[in-house]
């Protein structure tokens, strides 16, 4: 598969470093790779030689095929100009190509000719191409001259291949440096201010030319930027995160593997990011029973401790601190909208921006702050793509940012919500192009505004899935194709904002289709990611129950709640955080060396004064000390407010409701007095 519009990539390395599993995991997701193997059986009483041929062929999918060339060197070249457009070739490696070409038996030959014919046949190759060769320009001169002519070769070699592809990387320990990407910048890369347009490399395949800058209220235009994120594009230095805080390493970093332009990073399947911690997680599980827990334990919710454990790096974890919920704003044109009310998602995100709402009200008793985000408006599926290759390329770097922006304010979860028309369709579209389900299976009914099921839409919808599959059966099914062609705006924010968050070790909490559907489509770009997502619960939608299967995410829950994407999250989020508080905090039990409770002593209570253990003398009503409090028992004067305290949200405090000031009696009506106590019939 091709790399972010390079269709032929050279990967050096050193011995052992990693090179050959770096290249397999760039082709991991095709549907079938040729692997072209080059290196000559060898001696058969070399027993090692014979062990590491079994362990490359041992790495290989069922689905892959092979393909011998080491009888005739010329015979490489002939391979490659064979292949056809929809085919993937993996070479492995040129070190073994090089070792044939100058066996004796192959001699007289023009190695220089020979050489060149690879170099051409590369650079003309309609195939997807992988050639993996070992890196000798960084070892010593050999002492003798067969070492001198196999490292001349082999260097000759490696200069005219990398001349001939699109993308050359450099895999040293482990870790990925890319020598030679698709675009090159024009201009140097500036810290991106308030109200700045996002502006990418020159174009090249794959990548987006340079945007109008993005005006209120137009986000859906197929020709400007998406709003800017107000986070550099290129941090200097490593220290803009705090140092040593869990999760603020910084996206930018070599370590990351992640190959640069002016402007950002560049997104392409087989990223490298982090993985959780595959220790701390069962060991934090395991210590669960030995905790002073009275009954059997946290039953499912174990799951939540395993997992906030290998995402924090300890095996105690604690329960998550600073949430953001991202509400993922963005309408699908055509049938993907089919019973949708006109203008009802732009009132909900109107509504979440004033602090006002069932999302707003969640995250206000989560303590939880709500960013809306406007994403591009996608165009009818089943007429054709849903978005330009530029404006995803775009909505993914600013998923990405958003993340990066989230992590760099401190927060340690993140909440993906999205409300849209057509939404739920376009993911059902995504999911029926990656999972193979049939629309129906993975398409809910509709629910009109009055809260009748709508079945001539859901048929329309069904509809639009149908013909979008069928129009695209020919297409590439790779992620971004797919984003394009069937997801859209909402969800290819979301699968950035999936990327960003793996990269910088931010949990994420998925509910609802498009972050299952975003799910999805960031496995074939970094597999990684999904290890970082939560499922509370699938709220009874079908495509996020095939989602769950295939991601391996088992829902916590069976809630069934239907208060909108990213609601059912947040409703389960005290849940979750009083697993990890008991978790955190419980005593080891006595019989495995915990506390003993007879040295267990009450705490003082935190009063002004000792205590005593004489009667009490009789009770007066104390006097008021001035302007102060008064008795905790007043006159009802009616309801007052709870105070100026903060609310969970950035809009304001308008969706607290105010609590009562003490006791005293409510009504039900203007004239109808009610005592405490008693019940209103």
């Amino acid at each position: 598969m091709s790399v972010d519009g390079w269709n032929t990539l050279l990967v050096l390395g050193g011995i052992r470093s990693g090179k050959s599993e770096f290249a397999e995991s760039v082709v991991a997701e095709a549907p079938t790779v040729r692997y072209v193997a080059t290196a000559p059986a060898g001696d058969p009483e070399d027993t090692e030689w014979a062990t590491r041929l079994a362990a490359h062929r041992a790495r290989r999918p069922g689905s892959w095929t092979t393909e011998e060339t080491a009888a005739d060197p010329g015979r490489l070249a002939e391979v490659i100009t064979a292949a056809g457009p929809n085919e993937t070739l993996l070479v492995d490696d040129l070190g073994g190509w090089v070792t044939v070409l100058l066996d004796p038996a192959h001699q007289p030959a023009d190695d220089t000719a020979t050489i060149a014919e690879l170099a051409a046949a590369v650079r003309a190759s309609a195939a997807r191409l992988v050639l993996v060769s070992p890196e000798v320009g960084l070892s010593l001169v050999p002492t003798t001259p067969l070492g001198r002519a196999f490292t001349d070769a082999l260097g000759a070699t490696n200069r005219a291949v990398a001349d001939a592809c699109d993308a050359v990387a450099l895999v040293v320990a482990g870790q990925t440096a890319w020598l030679k990407p698709a675009a090159t910048p024009t201009h140097p890369a500036a810290p991106v201010g308030a109200g700045q347009a996002d502006v990418p490399a020159q174009a090249g395949p794959g990548q987006a030319g340079t945007p109008a800058q993005a005006g209120p209220g137009q986000a859906g235009a197929p020709d400007e930027a998406l709003p800017e994120v107000l986070t550099p594009a290129a941090p200097a230095t490593p220290a803009a995160a705090p140092a040593g805080a869990p999760g603020q390493a910084d996206w930018a970093a070599p370590t990351m593997a992640l190959p640069m332009v002016a402007t950002g990073l560049v997104i392409q399947p087989g990223m490298e990011l982090p993985m959780p911690d595959d220790y701390t997680g069962p060991q934090a599980v395991d210590r669960l029973a030995t905790l002073d827990i009275p009954g059997a334990g946290l039953g499912v919710l174990e799951r939540v401790v395993g997992f906030a454990a290998a995402t924090q790096g300890t095996a105690t974890p604690t329960p998550w601190g600073p949430v953001r919920v991202l509400l993922l704003h963005g309408d699908h044109e055509g049938g993907a909208s089919a019973g949708a009310t006109p203008g009802e998602s732009a009132r909900r995100a109107r509504q979440a921006r004033a602090g006002k709402g069932a999302l707003a009200r969640l995250a206000a008793e989560n303590g939880a702050s709500l960013q809306v985000v406007e994403t591009p408006t996608s165009a009818p599926i089943e007429e054709g793509p849903a978005l330009t290759g530029e404006r995803v390329e775009s909505a993914l770097r600013y998923g990405w940012r958003l993340a990066e922006q989230a992590a760099d304010a401190g927060v340690q979860l993140l909440v993906l919500a999205a409300c849209g028309a057509g939404t739920e369709t376009a993911a059902a579209a995504v999911l029926a192009a990656t999972a193979g389900a049939e629309p129906p299976a993975v398409l809910g009914r509709v629910m009109n505004e009055h809260g009748e099921y709508d079945d001539a839409a859901w048929m329309v919808r069904c509809a639009a899935v149908r013909d979008a599959l069928h129009r695209t059966r020919r297409s590439p099914r790779e992620a971004k194709d797919i984003l394009a062609e069937l997801g859209g705006g909402d969800v290819a924010v979301a699968t950035g904002v999936l990327l960003g968050a793996t990269a910088r070790r931010v949990p994420v909490l998925l509910d609802g289709p498009v972050g299952a559907a975003a799910g999805m489509v960031s496995r074939d770009l970094a597999g990684q990611a999904r290890h970082w997502c939560l499922l509370p619960d699938h709220g009874g939608r079908p495509g996020v129950r095939l989602a769950a299967d295939v991601l391996g995410l088992t829902p916590l829950l069976d809630l069934r709640l239907d208060l909108g994407e990213g609601a059912t999250a947040l409703a389960a989020l005290p849940l979750l955080r009083s697993a990890l508080t008991l978790a955190a905090g419980l005593p080891v039990h006595p019989s495995l060396g915990g506390g003993d409770d007879e040295d267990f002593t009450e705490p003082e209570p935190a009063g002004p004064g000792p205590t005593s253990t004489e009667p009490e003398p009789e009770f007066t009503e104390p006097e008021p000390a001035g302007p102060g409090p008064t008795s905790t028992e007043p006159e009802f004067t009616g309801p007052e407010p709870a105070g100026p305290g903060p609310t969970g949200t950035e809009a304001g405090p308008e969706f607290a409701e105010p609590e009562p000031a003490g006791p005293g009696p409510t009504t039900i009506g203007p004239d109808e007095p009610v005592a405490p106590g008693r019940r209103a019939d």
